[in-house]
Formats: C-alpha cells, sequence, structure tokens
C-alpha cells in the first residue's frame, strides 16, 4: 500500500527527470537554425508534471510501523 505508492513516486519522478531531459536536449540540438518549439514545451511540461507529481507522492506517502 505505502510502499506500493512510494514506487509509483519513483517511477514518476524518473519519468519527469527524462522528460526533463529530453526537453533539455531538444533544445540544445538545432536543425538548420529551426527548433520544434511544440515538442520542447510539451516536453518540459510533462516532465515537470511527472517529477512533482512523483516527488509530491514521495514525500506525502507515511510509513506505518509493523
Amino acid at each position: 500500500n505505502s510502499m506500493e505508492k512510494r514506487v509509483i513516486g519513483i517511477i514518476l519522478t524518473f519519468l519527469g527527470i527524462a522528460g526533463l531531459i529530453l526537453g533539455a536536449v531538444n533544445f540544445m540540438q538545432t536543425k538548420g537554425g529551426v527548433r520544434n518549439v511544440k515538442e520542447i514545451v510539451i516536453y518540459f511540461i510533462l516532465g515537470a508534471i511527472f517529477f512533482f507529481a512523483g516527488i509530491s507522492l514521495i514525500r506525502t506517502t507515511h510509513d506505518r510501523p509493523s
């Protein structure tokens, strides 16, 4: 229960980090001076949502004493 929530939080956090990294890599790559702004913004927004949702889930999940 709380362990499952924590694992989901960790997965969401890593997905968020991956999205932020993809957005940064796409931002740094230039193809003839043209950047795909929609793709970059979507990666950053989804990455931030997943990252902060994962961190929030990890922080608010409390372990029950056995």
